[in-house]
């Protein structure tokens, strides 16, 4: 799926929230959600910032910055959330050289 189609789906179905998703090391799947109001294509360029530091086993708070760039071919809908909410899965990039983090086990 295109970023126009994730675009188009997020206005035919009158998405409120984006919820983007990837898996930590130990296999666990996390999440971020934001309104759809903090959310336009920019994020596929751009990432959505996240502190890395939360996740165990990741990193330390003094380098916790990290950054999830979404993958438009996962777009879908979350069938169980009472809000419609797009779920995107995300590759996780480390911001200081803007490689793939070496624990995603997406890489």
């Amino acid at each position: 799926m295109s970023v126009a189609n994730v675009m188009k789906m997020v206005e035919e179905n009158d998405i409120k929230f984006v919820d983007f998703r990837f898996t930590d090391t130990r296999g666990k799947e996390q999440h971020v959600t934001v309104p759809v109001s903090a959310f336009d294509e920019s994020k596929f360029t751009e990432g959505h910032a996240f502190d890395g530091s939360s996740i165990a086993g990741w990193k330390g708070i003094q380098a916790s910055d990290m950054q999830l760039m979404p993958d438009a071919s996962t777009a879908n809908i979350d069938p169980f959330m009472d809000e419609p909410t797009l779920i995107l899965t995300c590759d996780v990039v480390d911001p200081t050289d803007g490689k793939g983090y070496d624990r995603d086990p997406r890489r």
